[in-house]
């Protein structure tokens, strides 16, 4: 009972950061496709006052989740990190050249050097969800032994990780095209001297186009599932099914709102479509935390262990949250309201 009570909580914080700090991972993937100095000012602009500082506190719940799984599952966090080194190396590696890329391109005066520390922040905001999308790949594949120090290579760079691995970029890019587009639609173009008219027709066509490549991929997705990984193709289209519909109906409705222009529910549709297919991921994995061959109760630690994870979690969700939501609420009154003179 007390370790599926702790697995909930898990993934608790993977949704909350596939949500959260997936958005970020997104804007850097714009970042990459605005084009040149001139052409992609503007964009790019937007996407600076977007993230702001908050996006630093997004990867607390990364945090969350390791602390989460090395205390309370440590033989699964051990055979984890011993097979999967290489992409958790990578995706570390990513989320330091990506904010000290973000941080030194806004302090940097001279083109040449914006360019060098923008391309840093927007090769490692695409190979970073990239390389967290073939984790959770090669783990629902079945591809990292109970006893660790599986193959470094083929067990993140298979067909379920590497599908895992595109999902993930495209759901970021999908999330902060949604996320910036309704920014624009808010934005006071005065005193963040844009163009936001502009911008929402920008990023509402790249929010669509995201959205189709998504569902396309997914499409896809299903024939590499059927012939690299059957037990979670059968999950999927079996108990995960009813999840995995509402997640298609949610992104065909965000689709609907953005061809309509409506805006209301658009953020909350798009978050829930993301949220939904983790979710879904989930329920098709248990009642396994790695593969067909460790459940969740063989690789818990001890119960009195366990009951302190929670207790910690609880208070630290007390103190945390509202933090977290006093910080998005003051990012986006400063973006959003004029200045003062």
């Amino acid at each position: 009972m007390m370790p599926d009570v702790v697995v909930s909580f898990l993934f608790i914080g993977v949704i909350a950061y596939s949500l959260l700090a997936g958005a970020d991972f997104g804007a850097g993937f714009w970042d990459l496709t605005a084009g040149g100095a001139e052409r992609g000012k503007e964009p790019r602009h937007l996407i600076d006052i977007s993230l702001g500082p908050v996006w630093e506190a997004n990867h607390t719940w990364l945090v969350y989740c390791l602390v989460f799984l090395w205390t309370s599952f440590p033989t699964a966090f051990a055979a984890i990190t011993t097979t999967l080194y290489l992409p958790l190396g990578v995706a570390a590696l990513g989320i330091v050249l990506r904010g000290a890329g973000f941080a030194f391109r806004k302090a940097s005066l001279r083109t040449p050097e914006r360019r060098v520390y923008g391309v840093a922040f927007a090769v490692s905001s695409l190979l970073t969800p990239f390389c967290f999308g073939a984790i959770a790949g090669g783990i629902a594949s079945g591809r990292v032994p109970a006893a660790g120090g599986g193959d470094a290579i083929t067990s993140w760079l298979n067909p379920t990780s590497v599908l895992g691995g595109v999902l993930a970029v495209l759901t970021c890019a999908y999330l902060a095209a949604v996320y910036l587009y309704a920014t624009a639609a808010r934005l006071n173009a005065t005193a963040a001297r844009l163009n936001a008219t502009a911008l929402v027709h920008y990023y509402r066509a790249r929010a669509f186009a995201a959205a189709v490549g998504t569902g396309i991929v997914s499409i896809a997705g299903i024939f590499v599932l059927r012939a690299d990984s059957p037990r979670l193709f059968g999950e999927l289209s079996g108990r995960a099914l009813p999840l995995v519909v509402i997640a298609a109906l949610c992104g065909l409705a965000t689709m609907a709102l953005l061809r309509r222009k409506v805006m209301r529910n658009l953020r909350v549709l798009a978050g829930g479509a993301v949220a939904l297919v983790v979710l879904g991921w989930g329920v098709a994995q248990y009642p396994y935390l790695l593969g067909t061959h460790v459940t969740i109760d063989e690789a818990a630690a001890p119960s009195s262990s366990l009951n302190v994870v929670v207790g910690v979690a609880v208070v630290a969700g007390l103190v945390i949250v509202p933090s977290l939501i006093l910080l998005f609420r003051l990012a986006v009154r400063g973006r959003l309201e004029p200045e003062e003179h």
